[in-house]
């Protein structure tokens, strides 16, 4: 696989934070992605509708071939942002994969239809509520690595057990089953997407980013 550029910002168009935005340009590379529109009528004879068709359409128009570092949970997360076929049906709405694991998982990522960024395992299980979402998560991790004096990783019970007061949620990760949250000197994720889409409460996992100042906390 070969990377076709390096990615700007303006590529996958306004939106993100300024931290997100140079995470993208930094770390992130375009590769070359598949041209879906070609699969149009096909995917429209098989009683696909044509509105979520346009749906993964402009995913990938602005998302599809972009490649970015693993994400700290859910296996690395997607090797590379790149839609496909849309699946579902009228009564439970349509979505369509939102990229290719990066090793063999239990789920698949997806793009649900309210626009999610999730996990599809024994049920739909959105993380964030967008895409962006997502990309900011992966971006406050890779911010939160590099300045943290002290990464701890709890899981099961004891994440149930931390307490959050004095915390606020970080809003632009968007976050529904994942959430960050920051105190005076330290961020939290925690990832509940895989304890609740796969019923199993021994996946559910947190980072605690300690020693953090105010450039590690708020950055971007």
């Amino acid at each position: 696989m070969t990377a076709d550029h390096a990615v700007s910002p303006t590529q996958v168009g306004p939106g993100l934070s300024r931290r997100a935005q140079r995470f993208v340009e930094v770390d992130g590379i375009r590769v070359r992605r598949q041209d879906i529109r070609r699969h149009r009528d096909a995917w429209i004879g098989n009683g696909i509708p044509a509105a979520e068709i346009d749906r993964a359409v402009a995913f990938q128009d602005r998302w599809g071939g972009l490649a970015l570092p693993p994400a700290p949970f859910y296996e690395g997360g997607p090797r590379i942002l790149d839609a496909d076929c849309p699946e579902g049906a009228a009564a439970e709405g349509w979505s369509f994969p939102a990229g290719t694991c990066r090793v063999s998982m239990a789920y698949g990522f997806m793009i649900g239809p309210d626009g999610a960024f999730g996990i599809d395992a024994y049920r739909w299980t959105p993380l964030h509520a967008s895409t962006d979402g997502w990309v900011e998560s992966l971006a406050l991790a890779a911010h939160a690595r590099r300045w943290a004096k002290s990464v701890t990783r709890i899981k099961g019970k004891a994440v149930e057990a931390l307490d959050l007061g004095g915390y606020e949620p970080v809003p632009e990760v968007q976050g529904v089953t994942d959430t960050w949250w920051r105190g005076k000197d330290s961020l939290i994720a925690l990832y509940r997407g895989e304890a609740v889409g796969l019923d199993a409460p021994q996946c559910l996992e947190a980072h605690i980013y300690g020693g953090l100042d105010e450039w590690g906390l708020h950055g971007g």
